[in-house]
């Protein structure tokens, strides 16, 4: 019985481990829901607007916008999302369980290809790096990423800043000392009194 007890935990153990390093191929295969305070659907072109406090989710896929258009005109699992904001924002859990976020004027996720497109004041923080251009490409299955500057930009270059792990720890650190916790069990901002 005991055997039997630690070998179900083992297991227990396992499947946990492996949905976790599985999570971004996973998110792929769920549903596609989106969220809004309003909504056109024009069936006969198969397209849709959905606007004002836009919310996609697709398992730990996150886009929100204020405004996002849908082309299905490829067909179910080809659609196009078009994010629009100031800024719009993407957000999601790697395999490896690390996390990546973007943001920019608009955002392009293709279901098919399993890319996110930035165009505009684009952002993409993944890890311990940070890249800023007029445009970038990320590849959300291979995590590889293309981005340029613009015209636009005051100097039309991209930027890429990389900051070492230990930097990013003692940060980390830092901000889980000053939460607004000041020792006494209450979070007000007080102090004993």
């Amino acid at each position: 019985m005991y055997k039997l007890r630690i070998l179900l935990a083992t297991s227990a153990l396992l499947v946990l481990c492996t949905s976790r390093a599985l999570g971004n191929e996973n998110d792929f295969t769920l549903p596609i829901e989106i969220g809004s305070n309003s909504q056109f659907i024009d069936g006969k072109n198969k397209t849709a607007l959905y606007k004002d406090n836009v919310l996609i989710t697709q398992g730990s896929l996150t886009i929100e916008a204020d405004e996002v258009e849908v082309i299905a005109s490829q067909g179910s699992g080809r659609e196009i999302f078009v994010a629009r904001g100031n800024p719009a924002s993407y957000s999601q859990e790697l395999e490896d369980g690390n996390p990546v976020s973007a943001r920019a004027n608009e955002i392009r996720y293709e279901v098919a290809k399993r890319t996110i497109s930035l165009t505009g004041n684009a952002e993409l923080k993944q890890d311990t790096s940070q890249v800023k251009g007029n445009s970038i490409t990320f590849d959300m299955i291979t995590e590889q990423l293309l981005a340029t500057g613009g015209a636009g930009d005051a100097s039309g270059r991209v930027t890429t800043v990389f900051t070492p792990e230990s930097i990013r720890k003692a940060k980390d650190e830092s901000s889980d000392d000053n939460d607004g916790s000041n020792g006494d069990g209450n979070n007000d901002g007080k102090g004993e009194q």
